[in-house]
């Protein structure tokens, strides 16, 4: 595990270092932030930085670095430089510079910031965009819980409902009342598990993929044809798929959304470095652990270790009927589940259901809760009254319930949010990375730090779009083309508007 051993430390010395300078580009002052400035006891209220960090670690993680992380390490360990770079030079500057910027507006949210600097026409634009983001969101996390649930008591009717009540009033009531008190313990749950099995893979030192290995000569199970990577990686190539599919533990458009709600919270600027860079950072260290699991769990051939028998004769079996291969016939979850499980006990099922349920219950309220909130900033509606807060909470979550309902009829519709979703997701973070650009450039500050994500993450986004089948279904090597030219327009653009506000 020397590949995995040497990012963990990368992304350490990174927020040490790279954070630090990134804090010295935006200049961290005594200013008076919303917390104590616009103070009303439900969205702009003062807490302890602790709190703070484990809070936004929680509103910006839930599934993501475990899900993600799963499905990425199946291109093997090029995973691990995807994070370390993805989280460093992206995704952490991506989180600490929008949550720095609301701060310095006000509290505002990420369409008043990306209107600010990119013009009211992509205000517009990113306000639909992110309603629908988060909504999306909070959909897909109210789904997959209940299916879930729905295997230990009750139906999936039941928990839906339970679920939907929760989000009413987590969205509704003041953010110290129930986020403040109940996400630092889930955060910490999290955390733990992380720990658990980071201990769990050093003391068994799996011979897993190194980034210098023969990928395929790393592949242990007893016939290599189970595994089905190949298959996978050449109708999901590895650009622009794999920055797709790993998002939450590298960079996410979806966290810039977040970060607004703890910054209507904190009481210093100096905070943010911890806050925003570190949970990022913390959020890169659960990504690789669980990518070295998965790895451990596909290469290794651990399933065989942490599976009973009987699922082991149950693959084998359908294998060997032309059937699943193990990354189709163990997804996400259930790889959480038998590895929480089978290393950590009876605890480890209890933290697995934590990770698989909770986490993303708290994504999905949050997300209700910052759509609310971008809501009422559009249409000047403070949010002191509860009358108020219903005037936008009840027809927003009419909207998801019909999403919802669409999404329980159609066969595939999950997975057809879901893809959505992940290109969303990103896309979101090329719209505010270009927005810090322009910011740190009228400010005339170093805006390579977002320039370089900026038109990284451009071609990312332009590229899945060209190539996936939910949209142009291009060959991949036209797409490219296409993609590079983004890229260059892009780069002329910004050039050109950099050029005018120099004169």
């Amino acid at each position: 595990m020397i590949s995995f051993t040497i990012a963990l430390l990368a992304l350490i010395v990174g927020y040490l270092f790279y954070g630090k300078f990134v804090e010295h580009v935006m200049g961290p002052d005594n200013r008076p932030t919303p917390a104590v400035a616009k103070a009303d006891g439900v969205d702009y209220i003062v807490m302890p930085g602790w709190k703070i960090f484990m809070i936004q670690f929680l509103n910006i993680a839930g599934t993501g670095p475990i899900f993600g992380a799963i499905m990425g390490a199946w291109y093997g360990p090029v995973a691990y430089l995807w994070i370390v770079f993805g989280c460093i030079f992206a995704g952490a500057v991506h989180d600490y510079l929008s949550g720095m910027l609301s701060i310095r507006h006000g509290g505002v949210g990420l369409p008043e910031l990306i209107g600010r600097y990119l013009g009211s026409l992509t205000r517009k634009v990113m306000l639909v965009f992110s309603i629908l983001l988060l909504v999306m969101v909070g959909v897909v996390f109210v789904y997959s819980p209940a299916i879930i649930l729905e295997t230990l008591c009750g139906s999936k009717m039941m928990w839906i409902i339970v679920i939907f009540a929760y989000y009413i009033i987590a969205t509704m009531l003041p953010i110290d009342k129930i986020i403040g008190k109940v996400y630092p313990l889930f955060a910490f749950s999290l955390l733990f598990m992380a720990f658990a099995l980071l201990v769990g893979l050093f003391v068994k030192l799996p011979d897993i993929p190194e980034l210098w290995s023969d990928l395929g000569a790393c592949n242990y199970n007893s016939n290599p044809a189970w595994l089905g990577t190949e298959a996978f990686a050449s109708s999901n190539p590895v650009f622009p798929c794999l920055f797709i599919t790993i998002a939450c533990g590298a960079i996410s458009g979806f966290h810039a959304t977040q970060s607004p709600l703890m910054a209507r919270c904190m009481s210093h600027e100096k905070l943010g470095r911890p806050i925003f860079y570190g949970a990022m950072i913390t959020e890169g260290a659960v990504a690789m652990i669980w990518a070295t699991a998965s790895m451990y769990f596909f290469y290794y051939g651990g399933w065989r270790e942490v599976v009973s028998a009987d699922v082991v004769n149950q693959f084998i079996q359908q294998q060997g009927e032309g059937g699943k291969t193990l990354i189709q016939y163990f997804d996400a979850p259930t790889v959480v589940k038998y590895m929480c499980s089978g290393w950590l006990g009876v605890f480890g099922g209890i933290l697995a259901l934590l990770g698989v349920v909770a986490a993303p219950i708290t994504s999905g309220d949050t997300a209700f809760r910052s759509a609310r909130l971008i809501i009422a900033e559009f249409i000047g509606l403070e949010q002191r009254s509860v009358r108020k807060r219903l005037y936008i909470c009840i027809p927003m979550f009419l909207g998801a319930v019909m999403l919802l309902l669409w999404q329980m009829e159609n066969p595939n519709g999950f997975n057809v949010i879901w893809q959505y979703f992940g290109w969303a997701n990103q896309t979101l973070s090329v719209f505010t990375l270009w927005a810090l650009t322009v910011y740190l450039a009228r400010q005339k500050k170093p805006f390579a730090v977002t320039m370089v994500p900026a038109l990284f993450m451009t071609m990312v986004c332009s590229t899945f779009l060209l190539v996936s089948r939910q949209a142009f279904g291009l060959d991949a090597s036209l797409a490219y083309y296409f993609a590079a030219a983004v890229f260059v327009l892009s780069l002329v653009w910004f050039f050109v508007w950099y050029r005018r506000q120099m004169q």
